[in-house]
């Protein structure tokens, strides 16, 4: 349902990452429906479900590009108070500030290396930033220690607030305050 948070729980292989990507449309179903707001996804112009959707995986990585334009990702129009309330909302103040160039600090090839949590909270940023209606998560803490993990899930509460949101996970801990569970086994 819009605006509600549903949860995908289940053993590995079960089909839990396959129902996102066919909801974000990245393969398309063999038999019957994707539907979102009851129109089939199909129906639905790319470039619109793009722009409609957030997605936040467990292998997200960054660009070698600078934290700005990882966070930005293309979105015109930010001000510098759009990219600081992402950067607080997905707990990622404290990984900026401690970078020499902040803001500007080159990820990757040459410049800095996150670890997988951290590059989690900047994923979560982009995600806040383009402020889409549906959010899908796939497995987000995955690679988090246990305090990345704490921080990355008070960011996808402020992140999924008001948004019809896809959580998938392997922690009950990470679903607990989902407004419907659904196991999925074997398909």
């Amino acid at each position: 349902p819009a605006g509600k948070t549903l949860a995908l729980v289940g053993p590995s292989g079960g089909g839990k990452t396959t129902i996102a990507r066919l909801a974000a449309r990245f393969w398309d179903a063999a038999e019957g429906e994707v539907l979102i707001g009851g129109i089939n996804v199909k129906n639905i112009p790319k470039q619109e479900l793009m722009n409609t959707v957030s997605f936040v995986f467990q292998n997200a990585r960054l660009s070698k590009d600078t934290i700005r334009e990882n966070i930005i990702f293309g979105k015109l129009g930010l001000t510098d108070q759009d990219i600081n309330n992402a950067i607080d909302s997905s707990q990622s103040r404290e990984i900026i500030d401690g970078l020499h160039d902040g803001l500007d600090t080159m990820i990757g090839k040459k410049g800095t290396y996150l670890s997988g949590g951290e590059q989690q909270r900047i994923v979560l940023a982009r995600a806040i930033v383009k402020n889409a209606p549906i959010v899908l998560l796939d497995e987000a803490t995955a690679f988090a220690d246990p305090e990345n993990e704490h921080l990355i899930l008070e960011a996808l509460h402020k992140l999924s607030h008001g948004k019809t949101t896809l959580m998938i996970a392997h922690r009950l801990a990470s679903v607990r305050n989902a407004d419907r569970i659904l196991v999925i086994d074997k398909g």
